[in-house]
């Protein structure tokens, strides 16, 4: 199912699976320096691409064939250096005469993902970008959302549809029919009110806003934004197997924004 999603590593590196996706999150959170997709030129002048590349050295994902012909390959070429390879018990007859496998993925555990679509998942909402100067006078926009759970499954099942969906519509209900700013333009607020103020593109913008009707939000009221705010209320509600949250926002049509996020277990 991965080649349903998207991964995206902090260096903007697109990646092309789960698996690779965690040895990227592992690297940076060892503060590992790496290059993905390195080039090499093996003895015979054939180049081939190496998943990542280390001061200590490569790390290789096994997904089919192709990729245990090239792992032979670079322990032949380059027997001086660290080659570690990850890959599915499949192919453990085919790699196990090799040294520096690791096999992941038993019976017991195994990693799956969903996907919910739903009309009952559309929001309204108002917002202000002051830095956008085509965006910066109040307008709306009535967006859809897609949101995908990543985790491990307890007997075939990530998580039951109807209580995920639950959830869900719960979430989006927070955000329905509210008017989006940074909160960096607030100025003063009472019980029931905020003060909203900042010289845009446009000109001075000075709002009183009703506070049970505004959402003040941790930077620009972007679409991206608007999607890592709704993984962050979607975290504390998911059960303890859900190990990542992507959500998609289509603001209008063909357009919005992908944010996916691993869920920090500590």
């Amino acid at each position: 199912m991965d080649s349903d999603f998207r991964y995206t590593d902090r260096k903007g590196n697109l990646l092309r699976t789960r698996t690779e996706f965690s040895i990227a999150e592992m690297l940076s959170f060892l503060d590992v320096k790496y290059e993905y997709n390195y080039k090499l030129a093996l003895k015979d002048g054939k180049n081939v691409s190496v998943d990542f590349k280390t001061e200590k050295g490569f790390i290789e994902v096994i997904d089919s064939d192709k990729d245990i012909i090239k792992y032979k390959e670079l322990k032949n070429n380059f027997p001086d250096k660290k080659i570690i390879a990850m890959g599915h018990p499949n192919y453990a007859a085919r790699i196990k005469e090799l040294d520096d496998v690791i096999l992941y993925k038993t019976k017991e555990v195994q990693t799956g993902s969903i996907f919910m679509e739903d009309p009952s998942f559309a929001f309204d909402y108002a917002h202000i970008l002051p830095l956008v100067e085509k965006c910066s006078i109040l307008h709306g926009h009535t967006s859809s959302v897609m949101v995908e759970l990543v985790g491990e499954m307890k007997n075939n099942l990530l998580i039951d549809f109807g209580e995920a969906k639950k959830i869900i519509k719960e979430i989006i209900s927070i955000l329905d029919h509210k008017f989006f700013i940074n909160e960096k333009y607030l100025i003063k607020e009472d019980d029931i009110h905020y003060k909203i103020a900042f010289d845009g593109p446009k000109g001075m913008f000075d709002l009183q806003v009703p506070k049970n009707t505004t959402y003040l939000l941790e930077g620009e009221a972007t679409v991206e934004n608007l999607s890592t705010e709704i993984i962050k209320l979607l975290i504390p509600k998911m059960p303890e197997n859900i190990e990542a949250i992507g959500v998609y926002i289509y603001e209008g049509y063909n357009k919005g924004a992908h944010i996916l996020s691993h869920i920090s277990k500590s």
